[in-house]
């Protein structure tokens, strides 16, 4: 959850009348924090007001410098003190506390995780990135899968109506197996991130697309083959996401620092 709202989802949690542990409570730590990470953290639980938290997830491997805004465009450089590794260590103290069960990255590349899991004495549960048809994740996916990472797709319909123009919700092709099925676009795409075994967190505020985006649908064999290649179609292995600068940055760090090749839109093993 962006910490904007933690105080109210903390609320919310507490007036629902679920049982504490039955819900399963995420946050992140955001990039102008990682020299503060035990402080932001005990904020976050407060926020929260609900005992412990389930997973805290380092939300990006960029840093700020103190003082910086929380979407600021210019990061510290990846050999500048607190670099992700450092914050890593921090966040493993966290274990020790018992007020976090599980702790994780998000919008990692393999080269990041090389970088890091070395050096681990915890490996991340979860690696959440972006992930749908155009950006499938298929080498991550695996290389996570092998070292007992979760890997967790946001941005999972593609973001429609913000950032590039292709909108995967009007595609022809995912359409028509929506059509196959009786199906709306976006049953289309969660089904297929749950069948090959991703964590799926799609955003909506309207309650009848919250209960259309939890009735899953059996995709076949030759629709996941499909969904799968989706992205080898010419110009279309590519992010959908609003994070990246015109000039070749992401928050301040270049696509080769980051591990990421966006002449294909994708992630790499190494530069």
């Amino acid at each position: 959850m962006p910490s904007g709202n933690e105080k109210q989802v903390g609320r919310a949690f507490r007036e629902c009348g679920v049982p504490r542990e039955e819900l399963y409570v995420t946050t992140k730590l955001p990039n102008n924090a990682h020299h503060t990470v035990r402080e932001t953290f005990e904020q976050s639980l407060k926020n929260l007001n609900c005992e412990y938290i389930d997973l805290y997830l380092m939300h990006w491997p960029q840093a700020y410098a103190p003082g910086e805004p929380l979407w600021s465009y210019t990061a510290l450089q990846p050999d500048e003190k607190p670099t992700f590794l450092d914050c890593w260590k921090e966040m493993e103290k966290l274990l020790e506390t018992g007020k976090v069960k599980s702790i994780g990255v998000s919008n990692f590349s393999i080269k990041s995780l090389e970088i890091l899991l070395p050096h681990c004495s915890t490996v991340p549960a979860v690696n959440q990135v972006e992930c749908h048809p155009c950006l499938p994740e298929h080498e991550l996916k695996a290389y996570c899968e092998s070292k007992g990472i979760l890997l967790t797709a946001w941005s999972p319909l593609g973001q429609p109506g913000r950032g590039p123009e292709f909108n995967l919700m009007t595609d022809k092709t995912i359409k028509s197996i929506a059509e196959k099925h009786g199906a709306d676009v976006s049953q289309v795409l969660i089904s297929w991130g749950v069948q090959r075994q991703t964590v799926i967190i799609p955003k909506t505020q309207n309650p009848d697309r919250m209960r259309t985006n939890i009735s899953l649908i059996a995709l076949d064999e030759k629709d996941m083959e499909t969904l799968d290649q989706f992205h080898q179609q010419p110009g279309m292995h590519r992010a959908l996401s609003d994070v990246h600068n015109p000039d070749g940055k992401v928050f301040g760090w270049t696509y080769a620092q980051l591990g990421w090749n966006m002449t294909t839109g994708g992630f790499v093993v190494s530069e």
